[in-house]
């Protein structure tokens, strides 16, 4: 039992922003509603974007009591907030130093619009409930999660592609190979890796059991390894590392981390080169099944992004976040399947290490560069979920914290 409303309309004057709302109210309750008991309607004024209460407005009663199932005419008038923004404005009954009736559930009368350079826009009255409105905010925010990443970056894709450019050619200015280290960083630790799998403990996979096979399964293995390990290894201490940027009221520090993310790419770009080149020299030939590549890459950027950025934000407040997140990835990088075959595991263990991201990756990478076929595409899906859940899960953590950033630099 609460209230109805009726034939409610709502007039704005622009020069003085004015606002007049005029309604019927009616009682569906079973008591009378008394102005001496404190019974009125009032004028909640919200910021729309935060929820911030900005105005406890005015109060209207009815002249007479409203008994039930009676109805009142009432008009209330209240000031249109000034400084650029939305608003929302709630016109709800009350009882004073008791309780607003919309907290309780009741229907109420909402008022939404906006102001732009002194000028109101798009003034419009509707009856509502804090349910309704809470639904749609819960939708308003998953809407937003999803898209504000991709915004982020598509915005700001002339920034990350200057930051990606100083961040690549800076690594290494001085040296005297230059920009070629980003090539032979990877390089010498796949060396390293293949001298002691391939050649020392004699690893072999399949039915291959050449040191080219071995080789090739490694490094397709390694493909989308390099890329992740290096951005979620430099992702703890990206913001210290550009505290300078964190302190700019207009810099888009969100970037930072998808900067590590596009850096890593570029490095896999050019170790994929490489490796179609030992592929050609080896087999002779490229397989058509390369064509399902993007399939892999993608969900590998998504999860790689999200990760970054959780990271990013952590390590803000986190300082040894640094250090821990190395040894974590070198026990990543082991308990994933990439320097031995998954064969040698446990049967007890292979399912449980089936739900490793990066496995489902080694795995895809393996099959379109090596075994000619397409990935499967019952670990790819899920992947692609967990990638997009990551993704907007990661972005969301640190958008809630970048504000905090500053003080805590």
């Amino acid at each position: 039992m609460s209230a109805a409303y009726l034939e409610p309309t709502i007039r704005l004057d622009p020069g003085s922003r004015r606002a007049h709302a005029e309604f019927a109210i009616r009682n569906d309750t079973p008591e009378t509603w008394r102005a001496s008991d404190g019974f009125a309607v009032g004028c909640h004024v919200f910021d729309a974007d935060t929820g911030t209460l900005i105005v406890d407005g005015a109060r209207v009663a009815s002249e007479r009591d409203v008994a039930p199932g009676e109805s009142a005419r009432l008009r209330l008038d209240f000031d249109w907030p000034p400084e650029n923004g939305r608003y929302r404005v709630l016109l709800s009954p009350m009882r004073e130093n008791v309780c607003w009736y919309y907290d309780r559930g009741w229907p109420f009368l909402l008022v939404e619009g906006e102001t732009a350079d002194g000028v109101v826009r798009g003034v419009h009255m509707r009856v509502a409930t804090q349910s309704v409105l809470r639904r749609a905010q819960v939708r308003r925010a998953i809407g937003r999660a999803v898209v504000y990443p991709l915004l982020t970056v598509w915005r700001n894709r002339g920034l990350i592609r200057a930051m990606v450019r100083r961040d690549i050619l800076g690594r290494y200015r001085g040296s005297f190979g230059g920009v070629f280290w980003t090539v032979i960083n990877p390089l010498l630790l796949m060396l390293t890796y293949f001298f002691v799998f391939g050649v020392v403990l004699r690893t072999r996979f399949g039915a291959d059991q050449s040191r080219s096979g071995f080789a090739l399964y490694f490094l397709a293995g390694m493909l989308p390894w390099l890329a992740f390990s290096e951005a979620a290894g430099r992702a703890a201490g990206v913001m210290l590392e550009h505290r300078n940027f964190v302190k700019k009221l207009v810099f888009a520090v969100e970037t930072l981390p998808v900067n590590l993310v596009v850096s890593g790419l570029v490095s896999e770009f050019f170790a994929v080169i490489l490796f179609c080149v030992f592929l050609l020299a080896v087999r002779g030939g490229l397989p058509a099944s390369i064509l399902w590549l993007p399939l892999l890459v993608v969900p590998q950027v998504l999860f790689t992004a999200g990760v970054s950025w959780f990271l990013a934000a952590l390590g803000v407040f986190v300082r040894d976040l640094g250090q821990v997140i190395g040894f974590l990835l070198t026990l990543w990088f082991f308990v994933t399947p990439i320097c031995y075959p998954d064969s040698s595991l446990p049967p007890g263990f292979l399912p449980l290490f089936a739900k490793n991201p990066i496995y489902v990756l080694v795995r895809g990478y393996r099959a379109v560069l090596l075994e000619n076929h397409p990935p499967d595409f019952g670990p790819l899906w899920k992947l692609w979920l967990l990638a997009a859940a990551v993704c907007v899960l990661g972005h969301a953590w640190f958008y809630k914290l970048r504000k905090s950033f500053p003080d805590v630099i």
